[in-house]
């Protein structure tokens, strides 16, 4: 009977562990994918060089990129391979833009080489430095 209850111990244990395990397993497409992304962060500049709303991306299945770089509307690609990201803006609108926040936003965009996401915060970078992050629209 003690043997038993000590299986039926280990067994709950590994299973509840190996659910613990799937979280981490998601792919990374779903996790793109499933938010709107606002800036929260960019290297180089605060926040308050935006005068209107802040910059966001959105990724869509398909390897479409969307965003807005905080003046101007744009529309692009992306490509994944593993934690690493190729991000093509593609065609901008040309409003007349006030300071140079969307023009540091781009071309930070386009240093991007890899990125993490981790507690509903996507974290975009050039190798092991940051560049910006991103917290999901409405959080």
């Amino acid at each position: 009977m003690k043997q038993f209850k000590l299986s039926t111990l280990l067994v709950c244990l590994f299973l509840g562990f190996s659910s613990c395990s799937s979280v981490s397993s998601l792919n990374p497409l779903d996790l793109l994918t499933g938010n709107n992304w606002i800036l929260s962060s960019l290297t180089g500049g605060g926040l308050d060089m935006f005068k209107g709303a802040l910059p966001s991306l959105g990724f869509s299945d398909g390897g479409k990129l969307n965003g807005f770089s905080g003046c101007n509307n744009f529309s692009g690609d992306f490509e994944l391979s593993g934690t690493g990201i190729d991000l093509d803006p593609g065609a901008i609108t040309k409003k007349a833009c006030e300071g140079d926040g969307e023009s540091k936003f781009l071309g930070a965009l386009k240093d991007v080489s890899n990125f993490k996401i981790a507690k509903d915060k996507l974290t975009l970078m050039d190798g092991a430095s940051e560049l910006m992050t991103l917290i999901p629209q409405g959080k």
